[in-house]
C-alpha cells in the first residue's frame, strides 16, 4: 500500500485513465484525490468522454478515502492543473501527482515515498520526478539532482508548491535580474528559455509545467531524477493536448522496477552532463539531432510499409 496520497488528474481520455487507475489500484493508496477538467465548448465528444472518464475514476474498489474535484466548465491546462494541485496541498503536506496518460512502474510510488520523507526539510529540493530521458546511467546511485523538473509523474511538498507563481507576477523582476542567464551559461539555451517563459507569461503558451519550472528556478530549487525511467507517457496521439506525435522519441518509454533500499548520492549537487543532455536532446534539440530523428521516423515508416505488405 502506498503511504503517500495521490492526486490523479484526468480529462477526456477514458482508455489511458483506466490503465493508470489500474496501476494505482496495485499500490492501493489510502488517499486518492481525483481532479477532472470540464468539457470544452464546441467539442461535443468531450461531454461523453469526460463523463466516461469520471465513471472509470469512481471504480475504486479498495479501502481508500476518495476526494473529487470535478469541474463543470473547461479551465484549460494551466488553470485546471495548477488549481487542482492547490486543492490537493490545501489538505496534504506532500504527495504524488499523476496525469491520466502517465503510467508508472510500481516502484515509482515507493521511490517517491522514500524521497519525500528523506528530503521533506530540504527547502532547496522542490520536486521528485519519475522520468529519465538519459541514454545511460549517470551515477552509481539510484537518482541524481537536476535543474530540470519533468512533469510526467512526479511528487512534491506543500512547502515547495506554495512558491508556485501562478500568474508569473515576478517575471518582470526576474528579467531585470537576468534569472535565465544565471541558470544557463550558453546563449542558445538562454534565448530558448527566455522565449518560452515570455510566451507563457503573456498567455501564448498554456502550460502549468513551465510556470512550475520557472518557480523552481526563481527559488534556486533543485529536482530529483531517477537513474532509471519509472514513468511512461502512453498518451501520445493526435487527440492529445500537447503530446500529439506518437512517434516522438519520448513516447511510451519502457519503465524499470527499482531495488530497495535506494542508494543515495552523498552530495546534493546538480549533474551538469545529464542536464546538458536533457537540454540538447529533450527540450531544445539542434538541427543535426532534429534531422536525424526525422530521418529515423521516415525510415521506420518505410520499414513498416514494406513488411506490412510482405
Amino acid at each position: 500500500m502506498s503511504s503517500q496520497p495521490i492526486l490523479f488528474l484526468v480529462f477526456n481520455r477514458p482508455d489511458t485513465t483506466k490503465e493508470v487507475l489500474n496501476r494505482i489500484r496495485e499500490v492501493q493508496p489510502y488517499k486518492l484525490y481525483i481532479a477532472a477538467d470540464g468539457p470544452r465548448k464546441g467539442y461535443l465528444s468531450d461531454f461523453i468522454k469526460c463523463q466516461k472518464t469520471r465513471e472509470i475514476c469512481m471504480q475504486v474498489d479498495w479501502e481508500c478515502d476518495v476526494k473529487t474535484l470535478f469541474r463543470e466548465e473547461n479551465l484549460g491546462c494551466r488553470q485546471a492543473v495548477s488549481t487542482a494541485i492547490d486543492w490537493f496541498f490545501e489538505q496534504e503536506d506532500s504527495g504524488i501527482i499523476l496525469e491520466d496518460d502517465c503510467l508508472p512502474s510500481n516502484s515509482f510510488f515507493t521511490f517517491c515515498d522514500v524521497l519525500l520523507k528523506r528530503y521533506k526539510d530540504h527547502e532547496d529540493i522542490m520536486s521528485i520526478t519519475g522520468n529519465n530521458f538519459q541514454p545511460h546511467r549517470r551515477t552509481d546511485y539510484d537518482y541524481y539532482f537536476s535543474r530540470y523538473m519533468h512533469c510526467w509523474g512526479w511528487a512534491t511538498w506543500e512547502r515547495a508548491w506554495e512558491k508556485y507563481d501562478w500568474d508569473m507576477k515576478n517575471w518582470k523582476q526576474a528579467k531585470e535580474k537576468n534569472l535565465v542567464n544565471k541558470v544557463f551559461q550558453k546563449k542558445r539555451q538562454q534565448q530558448y528559455w527566455f522565449d518560452i517563459l515570455e510566451q507563457v507569461s503573456n498567455g501564448k503558451i498554456d502550460s502549468w509545467a513551465y510556470v512550475w519550472t520557472y518557480s523552481i528556478w526563481l527559488n534556486n530549487g533543485i529536482n530529483i531524477i531517477p537513474e532509471e525511467n519509472l514513468v511512461s507517457n502512453i498518451g501520445f496521439s493526435s487527440d492529445a493536448t500537447h503530446t500529439i506525435d506518437d512517434e516522438d522519441h519520448a513516447a511510451k518509454l519502457p519503465t524499470t522496477e527499482l531495488q530497495f533500499p535506494l542508494r543515495h548520492p552523498p552530495k546534493i549537487k546538480t549533474h551538469k552532463k545529464a542536464d546538458e543532455y536533457s537540454q540538447l536532446h529533450h527540450f531544445h534539440p539542434n538541427i543535426p539531432i532534429r534531422a536525424f530523428r526525422k530521418l529515423k521516423k521516415v525510415s521506420l515508416r518505410i520499414f513498416k510499409t514494406v513488411f506490412s505488405k510482405s
